[in-house]
């Protein structure tokens, strides 16, 4: 079966075909830790995630190197450092901060059900590697040392590289309208950009040693943002790899730039042969933004009442992602996440006391449609058609070509929804925890039954139809019965 992915280099969909089967590889930008993730930084996990598990399946686990960063060097860090450890050496400090916030990114990402990645290496770990590349660039006449206002510079040179500027589709002109880029003496071209920066006292630093025209030449200073991702990539993955991914936002400046030091640095033609891109991300029709109160973080959804006034199951934000095609926009709403739960509930309530401990294999209908550039919608939709079947149907049914008797039909469900990330956890635990977070209070419950036990009582259908109706909406799920006087009665319990 042929993987086939779109490539933003080429604007098309392209058969997927590794440097080297037996080792995979693909490197994914991920977080600035100055701070809790926002949800926007949990699209391209939980995606690439999701493209991780499929290249294991097709290659083999151990066949297959994902590298996703963290960037724990940025002014933003900077900053909270220098406010939350005001008596620490400044480097010592920036550490603390983004050892918290790493964890807790890891912490919010497991709830998401994600695999951690082969490597996940640190900026601030890499700082010798970056070195090294910026003192190819310069050897190799693409990078130049000025002094500018700020202090001393190591800029890459634009014009030095005929090819810069494919990845976004932009010619030099139109990327320095496009990258607001300010006119500065000290630059040969207005676009040229940063890969090394003098750093003052009271900024984070380390000794950079740069050579030019022969001459050694240190500054005590930090790198930029894109020749970070150059360094780590070609540590852990080579010159060349198969599949780079990150956000549309992503293309320009950041990606652009990545290509051009590393293709200028090592003489390549690329740098990865596949370039991925996750579309935006809304929230209830607007652009998530502080300023329009709309902005929420991995860890609110996951453990406050700030979004749809509840708290959040992580397999319920996956599957509210996934259900739109990644290199599509996507609107992340309240609804979107009532409706995901609903699906899981259906599964969760499938799953309930069967004998699971069973060996099964991938459906080829879900293979194909994430064989497809990653089309998780269909895959999503197959999930949903193996779940209704075993619940529909009690007896033996065909499944590749073979009888499959109704519990190693669950097994056959379950091991495809775990595949995708889904039913992870015991049915009864799934419910139990929901019942225990549901945001309506027993005595509104109650009251509403109340009601509408006493609209039955009094033949008044309509109302007793609107009341379970209001009460389902809730994910309340009622038992009609009768007292030993033949009274009606209703029993209740969290929708399954």
């Amino acid at each position: 079966m042929s993987l086939t992915l779109y490539n933003t280099l080429t604007r098309k969909k392209e058969p997927f075909t590794p440097i080297n089967p037996a080792d995979v590889r693909m490197y994914v930008c991920g977080p600035t830790v100055y701070d809790f993730a926002h949800i926007g930084n949990a699209r391209p996990v939980i995606v690439f995630d999701v493209l991780y598990r499929l290249l294991r399946h097709v290659y083999g686990e151990g066949h297959v190197r994902y590298v996703r960063n963290i960037t724990d060097v940025d002014d933003k860090i900077n900053d909270r450092a220098a406010r939350d450890y005001p008596d620490m050496a400044l480097n010592d400090a920036i550490r603390k901060v983004t050892e918290s916030t790493a964890a807790q990114f890891h912490a919010d990402v497991a709830a998401l059900r994600c695999l951690p990645p082969t490597v996940e290496p640190r900026a601030t770990d890499n700082i010798v590697e970056m070195v090294g590349i910026i003192n190819r660039l310069i050897a190799n006449g693409h990078a130049y040392i000025a002094k500018g206002e700020q202090g001393r510079e190591v800029l890459f040179e634009v014009s030095s590289m005929p090819a810069y500027g494919a990845l976004s589709n932009r010619k030099l002109d139109e990327q320095i309208e496009g990258a607001r880029v300010a006119v500065e003496a000290h630059k040969r071209h207005a676009a040229d950009f940063v890969l090394w920066k003098e750093s003052s006292l009271s900024e984070p630093g380390w000794n950079g040693a740069f050579v030019e025209g022969g001459a050694e030449v240190s500054i005590y200073g930090r790198p930029g943002w894109h020749i970070e991702c150059s360094a780590m990539s070609h540590r852990y993955l080579g010159e060349t790899f198969d599949i780079h991914g990150g956000g549309i936002d992503l293309v320009f400046p950041h990606h652009e730039n990545e290509i051009a030091q590393s293709c200028c640095a090592f003489g390549r033609d690329v740098m990865a042969n596949v370039w991925m891109h996750n579309g935006f991300l809304q929230v209830e029709g607007q652009k998530m933004s502080k300023s329009l109160g709309n902005f929420v973080t991995i860890h609110e959804l996951l453990a406050t009442e700030k979004f749809g006034g509840r708290s959040w199951p992580g397999e319920v934000l996956r599957l509210a992602m996934l259900k739109t095609h990644y290199r599509q926009p996507i609107d992340f709403t309240v609804k979107a996440l009532e409706e995901a739960e609903k699906t899981l509930d259906r599964w969760y309530t499938n799953l309930l006391g069967r004998k699971l401990a069973l060996s099964s294999k991938l459906d080829n209908s879900i293979v194909q449609s994430l064989s497809d550039d990653m089309n998780t919608s269909l895959a999503i939709n197959h999930l949903n058609d193996i779940f209704r079947s075993f619940k529909d149907t009690p007896f033996s049914r065909q499944a590749d070509g073979g009888d499959i008797r109704d519990d190693d039909w669950a097994a056959h469900a379950l091991f495809n929804a775990r595949f995708l990330g889904f039913c992870e956890q015991d049915p009864d635990k799934w419910f139990a925890l929901k019942k225990k977070n549901l945001s309506v209070s027993n005595e509104i419950i109650q009251n509403l039954i109340s009601s509408r036990i006493e609209a039955r009582r009094v033949k008044n259908f309509a109302e007793s139809d609107r009341l379970r109706d209001e009460l389902v909406a809730m994910g309340i799920q009622l038992k009609d019965g009768k007292d030993a006087d033949g009274n009606p009665t209703t029993t209740w319990e969290v929708k399954r």
